[in-house]
């Protein structure tokens, strides 16, 4: 099973103080590329306004990251959370049986066992007979209600959907991937943040579970977790997460069963979505609540380990992007953080390019600038946002590792900004292909070596 936790609170202090410093290195340098590129006019060229105000950005996601603190039920509350019946909903679609395998034993080695779990298979063509007769036993040895279902390839949406429907008398619904791997504290971490009434939805760390595969993967893993302890827990400190991850994610279970006829039948542009599902649910969770993030709850989960899968999957969360974009600008409120945090983000993506092309193409050349004076900030500006990566031990995983996918830093960025950004506005400009788009078989398996330990 999956075994991952947070840093000791010594490591978690030098971090915090790493990233203090970093901030005021990375302050330091802008004005210093400020200072550079004023002498040649003695005024301050156009982009000078929006470095500074990219820089603090930077610096409020950065301090409202480094507030983030787990959350806590009182113990009244638990007694309340104990009583809670969780369902867990797992669809199921051409899966490595390994992988499956290991997420149905992690999910009956919880602390806080789920009170009912609920396969659907979506018309898989793998044969799953001796993992369905397993689980079906293991279930039952443990008290945990089971059930596993096969239907027509409907889609991921309705996979959950005719989940559901078996957990009548569930309170919580925990998401999650066939792939994943939960920590043994997972379910009752996720839990703890719905001890406050008002919060619809709890979103899971997620770590890649096949990190040490290759480059790709490395950069991978420690780009995910990077966004995630940073936009998200900014976004979280506020109550205000956009997107969940579907590997782990709870919500309210009326914010499925009552949104159930728009989840199975959203169009875009006249086109059934069957992708971006958990944006969807969190976007339903957050207009009727907060919306949050349990930095304690962690999951491993495959990742595409060939540039082909990395590229269909990334354009599939791309062109989910634009179209969320689009409905939350549409429904969510203007008093809301989060419809603000949405208009930050198109402005910074329309910008970006723009200066990224002065920067590097045309500001050197016209003022004569030293190139490297533009290379240290977004290198400094990488390993700043990627300290907080440093504070979750992975069991089997020592320090001298997870510093050496540390140092991969300004090559994860690089890789965002140019091959992720081109990916992005290829999918705002594809958005209307609604299809799935990836996996018609199994594509990721697990290392020769691997267990389930």
């Amino acid at each position: 099973m999956a075994r991952v936790t947070a840093a000791s609170a010594l490591r978690r202090r030098v971090v915090t103080c790493l990233g203090v410093s970093a901030v005021v290195l990375v302050y330091l340098l802008v004005r210093k590329v400020e200072a550079w590129v004023d002498l040649p006019s003695g005024s301050a060229p156009a982009f000078t306004a929006l470095y500074t105000a990219t820089f603090a950005w930077l610096l409020w996601q950065t301090v409202l990251a480094y507030l983030e603190r787990p959350h806590r039920a009182r113990p009244g509350q638990q007694q309340q959370l104990d009583r809670y019946h969780v369902a867990v909903l797992v669809p199921l679609y051409n899966e490595d049986p390994g992988f499956l395998r290991r997420c149905l034993e992690s999910l009956l080695d919880q602390s806080r066992p789920p009170d009912s779990v609920h396969v659907v298979d979506d018309g898989s063509k793998v044969d799953y007979t001796a993992q369905q007769e397993w689980f079906t036993a293991a279930c039952a040895r443990q008290g945990v209600e089971a059930s596993w279902q096969r239907t027509p390839n409907r889609g991921k949406r309705s996979a959950q959907v005719t989940a559901s429907e078996r957990a009548r008398a569930a309170d919580i619904f925990l998401t999650i991937d066939s792939d994943a791997d939960l920590d043994r504290e997972a379910v009752a971490q996720m839990l703890q943040p719905m001890a406050d009434p008002r919060v619809q939805s709890v979103a899971g760390v997620v770590l890649a579970a096949n990190a040490e595969r290759n480059l790709l993967t490395r950069c991978m893993d420690l780009y995910m977790t990077t966004w995630q302890l940073t936009e998200r827990s900014s976004q979280s400190v506020l109550r205000s997460v956009t997107v969940n991850t579907g590997v782990l994610a709870a919500y309210r279970a009326a914010i499925l069963r009552d949104h159930t006829h728009a989840y199975l039948h959203e169009t875009f542009l006249g086109r059934t979505v069957h992708f971006s599902d958990d944006s969807m649910l969190t976007l339903f969770a957050k207009l009727r609540g907060r919306t949050v993030q349990q930095p304690t709850a962690f999951a491993l989960a495959a990742q595409p380990e060939t540039l082909s899968h990395h590229v269909r999957q990334q354009l599939r969360w791309m062109r989910g992007s634009a179209i969320r974009t689009c409905w939350r600008l549409r429904y969510l409120p203007l008093s809301q953080y989060a419809f603000w945090t949405q208009l930050v983000h198109i402005f910074l993506a329309v910008t970006c390019g723009l200066v990224f092309a002065w920067l590097f193409l045309v500001q050197p050349f016209v003022v004569g600038v030293p190139l490297w004076m533009f290379v240290v900030v977004p290198v400094t500006i990488s390993y700043v946002e990627s300290l907080r990566y440093l504070t979750i031990r992975r069991h089997g995983q020592s320090l001298r590792r997870q510093l050496g996918v540390f140092a991969l830093a300004p090559l994860a960025m690089l890789w965002s900004t140019v091959v992720l950004r081109a990916l992005k506005w290829y999918g705002v400009a594809t958005c209307a292909r609604t299809g799935w788009g990836t996996r018609a078989n199994v594509e990721v398996r697990p290392a020769p070596s691997a267990g389930t330990g």
